[in-house]
């Protein structure tokens, strides 16, 4: 793959993780067993998975995933965590992860980011990946890689907003470009 879009590529991806680690280290104990939102028509998950540290954890958990390419049933993240989201179960993990254990699986995946994306050749860019969320239709690794720079996004301007709105100070904002 040509350096130009790689290099792109990894700017935005890891300006987007930056802007995670920037809500992640932010955030005090008081706010991180508490829900960014409440939906009652939403019974099938366990209320915890509202709470600041596992959105943290779900993002970096598929960001982990998406970025080794593997089909969601050969994946296992590093210890300690673990994957909570297999239907229908939603089992939750024994405690809540630390922010010091978020924060190293953090860095661990921006590494992983990182290499893959200076590392993208064109056959792996083209290789194709089926998840569940594609509906039967396979996706190439590159597209998989922009659905996940998106989801790390999403999560990490739900993390600034709920932030924002109890008012923490010295929140980051925008990242243009990865660190």
């Amino acid at each position: 793959m040509k350096t130009l879009w790689s290099t792109a590529l990894w700017l935005q991806f890891g300006a987007a993780i930056d802007m995670l680690e920037n809500a992640l280290l932010a955030c005090p104990a008081p706010l991180w067993r508490r829900q960014l939102w409440h939906d009652p028509s939403e019974q099938s998950r366990p209320p915890e998975f509202a709470e600041f540290w596992h959105v943290t954890y779900h993002t970096l958990f598929w960001l982990d995933l998406y970025l080794s390419g593997s089909r969601e049933e050969e994946f296992t993240p590093p210890a300690p965590f673990a994957w909570t989201e297999q239907d229908p179960t939603w089992v939750l993990p024994e405690r809540p992860y630390t922010k010091e254990e978020l924060h190293a699986y953090l860095a661990s995946t921006r590494r992983k980011c990182h290499a893959t994306l200076v590392d993208l050749t064109d056959e792996r860019a083209e290789q194709l990946v089926e998840y569940p969320w594609a509906h039967g239709r396979d996706v190439s690794f590159l597209e998989l890689q922009l659905y996940n720079m998106r989801h790390v996004q999403e999560h990490a301007a739900q993390l600034h907003l709920f932030l924002g709105q109890h008012a923490v100070p010295d929140v980051a904002d925008w990242a243009l470009r990865a660190r």
